[in-house]
């Protein structure tokens, strides 16, 4: 497929760079600092800005596929950044007519009980908190949409570097965890489930999340 990605250089994104490159996909990198990316077959890379509507519906055009892990972390106010830059990218990908938009998300909004989600128990980390009201707030906004295909896939509650497995269990609105509680999976794996979910839709219109 022809693959637009945005926010490549991120931590989640470089493992969907990766993983799309080694499947076989060609792959349009956007970031704001494209020169970090090397030289690979199947790889173009350009400079983007997600708050300038006009100019990224015109490097969607033609996509297969829009892949977003836009994330805003390095703003001041990464809620409200993240927030505009989710409508924009929206935007751009039904101006574009780009028939799918698959969206990193967070384990904030998965629920841990009935009527609970993770963002809203005691113990979730300041430090994360504008960042997951943000993604929550984003998926709001894809389920209020009347027509757009999209998909957003929650990762575990903790998402690290580690292998490629392949073994991973996914899951709809509720958190997982293993027998003794754990919730993580490898930024390797996370990317292997969401490329499978570009190659073999599944989840159209919904949220999903993949965890060991």
């Amino acid at each position: 497929m022809n693959i637009v990605l945005i926010g490549a250089t991120g931590f989640i994104g470089t493992a969907l760079l990766n993983e799309a490159l080694n499947r076989g996909h060609a792959v349009t990198a956007l970031a704001t600092r494209p020169e970090k990316l090397a030289a690979r077959e199947r790889l173009q890379a350009h400079k983007t800005d997600v708050m300038e509507v006009a100019a990224l519906t015109a490097q969607l055009a033609g996509a297969d596929a829009v892949l977003s892990a836009f994330s805003g972390h390095a703003q001041g106010d990464v809620q409200a950044y993240y927030l505009a830059g989710v409508r924009n990218i929206i935007a751009a990908v039904k101006e574009a007519r780009a028939p799918r938009l698959l969206v990193v998300g967070g384990a904030g909004s998965l629920d841990v009980a009935p009527g609970v989600q993770l963002l809203d128990t005691p113990g979730f980390p300041e430090a994360y908190r504008a960042s997951a009201e943000g993604a929550r707030q984003a998926l709001n906004l894809l389920r209020a949409e009347a027509s757009l295909d999209w998909t957003m896939l929650s990762p575990a509650a903790m998402i690290s570097p580690g292998q490629r497995s392949g073994v991973f269990r996914l899951g709809g609105d509720q958190l997982l965890a293993d027998a003794a509680g754990n919730s993580a999976i490898s930024v390797e794996d996370y990317a292997v489930a969401m490329i499978d979910e570009l190659e073999q839709p599944t989840h159209s219109r919904q949220r999903f999340t993949v965890a060991y």
